[in-house]
């Protein structure tokens, strides 16, 4: 009926009906913050009731990004000692409104699909304010943080909620793509934008004044709001499947800045900040929301100027023959497996002439590729973003370990691609193609190597897929002499 539109029939129904839970803990957590002389019992003492949420609390806590030591926290009270306060509540609220907002079981599929693309977005703004108030005390830093996943928590509750109306606003939506006229329906239907809704519920359950200021004065230049206001339209624009680059690098030009850094150093930050995104939202336990990243290695290509020169390393077949050399002296003097794969890969980035090349083993259950060593451009960067789940028998990561031998993976659209293959990974991994081959020894495949020329957009040639293997398959010698 149109007397119950307006922000403050749906504030009141998300906080009474839809969200109570979350409302509540919000609401305590915060009364806690304001409140001096509360202990940190009391902390522990308003979430101890729902062992779940306790148990993604201490899994981020206990996280190497939060967790800087070797002890780990076994309480939520003894994560706040070690943490501080601020940072464990807001831990707390986070993993509260993750478990929320994710866990509805009856919501339309593309309801859910909206809802995950919206938080993953607001988990992505949040991680870069963070990132952004880096140099700033740990209270201001970790208002920010929370401040921006709550910047749009006015339209994630809505959608949450499910039902007739969400489903019906959410195809009118699905085919307008002009953003005014999208608000402009939002409005009609709701009596109220999303932002107003938001304002609501930040009054409602009582959340910051940074938040609340955010909202009211979105231009204001005091750099904890400016920082909300770019982290949201950062994250906003790389969320979208094709990055405007004008406006990208008129945003991180903004950041640069203010962080008084180059506009070069904020794209690296940007890119880390992404990285480290990933992995914090599978501590979290919200796993459903990481494919709605942006991938790492797509914000690389979409913020990283084409201008930028990176070392082209030409074919060397000199430096080849003298690293081949090398190890055919390994396959008859048992030499350390170590040195083995250090010669093998310099021969593989300098020789054969890639960009980047590396080692990956198998875990321990067989189930997963993890980094052991990575060279060339981006070695670290690579190094801490490349695990690959062996959970498709299909994709070539499995085909090379099982049918032990080299693959060469062009990009998709290449007329020589010699693997026909729908596989994420070609572009998560260098839509120019790579190659990869079985490190084995005897029978036993250990892992695999890789190379790519991702930095310099060159293709691989014949010559360079028979060089690369060749490398590999006298290493696999030297790897069985040295075992011996």
């Amino acid at each position: 009926m149109t007397q119950q539109k307006g922000a403050d029939y749906w504030t009141k129904r998300i906080s009474d009906q839809e969200m109570p839970a979350l409302c509540s803990t919000v609401r305590d957590l915060e009364k806690l913050a304001k409140d001096d002389v509360s202990s940190l019992a009391l902390l522990g003492r308003s979430v101890m009731h729902d062992n779940a949420l306790t148990s993604r609390i201490l899994r981020v806590a206990n996280s190497a990004i939060y967790n800087k030591g070797i002890n780990q926290v076994s309480t939520v009270s003894r994560a706040a000692v070690v943490l501080g306060f601020d940072t464990i509540r807001n831990i707390c609220i986070t993993a509260k409104l993750l478990t929320s907002l994710l866990e509805n079981k009856h919501l339309s599929e593309g309801v859910y699909t909206r809802l995950l693309k919206l938080m993953a977005q607001s988990f992505q703004a949040a991680m870069l304010a963070r990132m952004m108030m880096s140099d700033r005390g740990e209270s201001l830093r970790e208002e920010v943080f929370i401040a921006s996943l709550l910047y749009r928590i006015g339209e994630s509750a809505f959608w949450s909620m499910g039902g007739e109306i969400p489903d019906q606003l959410h195809r009118k939506l699905s085919v307008i793509d002009d953003k005014a006229e999208q608000n402009a329906l939002i409005r009609a239907e709701l009596g109220a934008s999303f932002v107003q809704l938001t304002q609501g519920i930040a009054r409602s359950w009582g959340l910051g004044e940074v938040l609340q200021k955010s909202l009211a004065q979105p231009d204001e230049r005091m750099p904890e709001i400016h920082c909300i206001f770019l982290a949201d339209k950062l994250s906003e624009l790389l969320s979208l499947p094709q990055v405007d680059p004008v406006e990208l690098q008129k945003r991180l030009t903004q950041a640069a800045e203010m962080l008084d850094i180059s506009v070069d150093d904020m794209t690296q930050r940007v890119i880390q900040c992404n990285q480290v995104t990933h992995k914090l939202a599978i501590e979290y336990g919200a796993k459903a929301i990481v494919s709605y990243l942006p991938e790492p290695s797509r914000v690389a290509d979409g913020i990283v100027s084409p201008v930028i020169e990176a070392v082209t390393r030409q074919v060397d077949q000199g430096y080849q023959l003298a690293k081949l050399r090398q190890l055919t002296q390994y396959a008859v003097v048992k030499t350390d497996f170590n040195q083995i794969m250090q010669t093998t890969l310099e021969g593989i980035l300098s020789g054969v002439g890639v960009d980047r090349c590396g080692v990956l083993l198998l875990s321990p259950s067989r189930k997963l590729l993890q980094p052991r060593v990575m060279m060339g451009d981006d070695a670290e960067m690579l190094k801490q973003a490349f695990v690959i789940a062996l959970d498709d028998h299909a994709s070539v990561f499995s085909q090379c370990i099982e049918q032990k031998r080299s693959f060469w993976v062009n990009a998709p659209s290449s007329k020589d691609c010699t693997v026909q293959m729908d596989d994420v990974l070609v572009e998560k991994l260098s839509k120019f193609g790579f190659l990869i081959a079985p490190l084995a020894i005897g029978h036993k495949v250990l892992g695999l190597f890789y190379a790519d020329r991702h930095s310099t957009r060159r293709y691989f040639e014949q010559q360079d897929n028979d060089s690369f293997t060749h490398f590999c398959q006298l290493a696999n010698v030297c790897f069985a002499v040295s075992m011996s």
